[in-house]
């Protein structure tokens, strides 16, 4: 029978789109402590206390305290709780984008296994692989950062995801885990990709097409289209789009340019396509988004 569940909105603060969250999940005894959901958000939990089962894209695991769970963006996941005592775990969800520039093809590349959610890596870190690790610590200092809120926060979560991101990829080349990600970037397809990221970054307020990228890199348009749909998991057109909202970002925040000015400084043809991407994006119009920055 097929798994009910429903999509996660991203979290906010005053509206804005956060790009990571933290939060405790406890429940005394037994009984659902997350619901079936799927979510863009990489998602981590560190058991403090307890036993549960979790339910990752149709397959059962279990974890206890002293265990994390990494769970892929857009993989579907509940939890339950099998201990009658006290059932607690940190619960940390972030952008993938966090992890890596957004034209960087080399970090991209230790990315694939966390944005696929058909890839087949560990799930479940038991507390004997990773307690004489840095892992506990790096969690403990998250949510002392993320309770405390201290100025710069943001700066000390972000370093300790990196290093817990590290860890894990590192351990895994230690045991030469194949990782499956279906992806083979090789060196000529790095050097091509690399071409377009970098037209990208100086020309995303004009009007660059896929068929143009393809000439550039001496591809045909179909087999360029394709390559960059594998390799990106985005067409050339959603990624371009991507760029120029995170331009667009800056320029709202940084400016007192109209929106009006904004989507043609970023590339965007009207106003109106514009304020639907953003949308799509960010959850929020680009007015609002200014506005509720010039709040904080």
């Amino acid at each position: 029978m097929e798994q009910n569940y429903y999509i996660e909105k991203r979290d906010t603060y005053n509206d804005l789109p956060l790009q990571f969250s933290l939060h405790m999940q406890v429940l005394n005894g037994t009984g659902e402590m997350a619901h079936a959901h799927m979510h863009d958000y990489i998602e981590i939990l560190y058991a403090l206390s307890g036993k549960y089962q979790i339910l990752l894209n149709n397959r059962d695991y279990t974890f206890k305290e002293g265990d994390m769970v990494l769970i892929n963006s857009n993989e579907i996941h509940n939890v339950f709780s099998e201990s009658e005592g006290l059932n607690q775990y940190i619960c940390i969800k972030f952008e993938p984008e966090l992890l890596y520039t957004s034209w960087s093809l080399i970090e991209m590349k230790y990315l694939m296994p966390f944005i696929l959610k058909d890839s087949s890596h560990q799930k479940i870190f038991t507390r004997e692989e990773i307690e004489t690790t840095v892992v506990p610590s790096l969690i403990e200092n998250m949510n002392k950062e993320y309770t405390n809120a201290a100025y710069g926060y943001e700066f000390a979560i972000r370093s300790d995801l990196f290093r817990l991101f590290l860890y894990i990829i590192r351990s895994w080349h230690v045991q030469n885990i194949d990782l499956n990600i279906g992806v083979s970037i090789n060196k000529e397809m790095e050097t091509q990709l690399r071409k377009v990221f970098d037209s990208i970054d100086e020309r995303y307020n004009e009007d660059i097409t896929a068929k143009e990228m393809a000439k550039y890199c001496n591809m045909s348009y179909s087999y360029f289209s394709r390559m960059f749909k594998r390799v990106m998991k985005k067409s050339f057109k959603e990624y371009l789009n991507y760029v120029r909202i995170s331009k667009a970002e800056k320029l709202l925040i940084n400016t007192n340019n109209t929106i009006t000015e904004i989507a043609l400084e970023t590339g965007f043809t009207t106003s109106s396509y514009f304020i639907s991407q953003f949308r799509a994006h960010k959850n929020i119009s680009p007015k609002q988004y200014r506005l509720n920055y010039r709040k904080l």
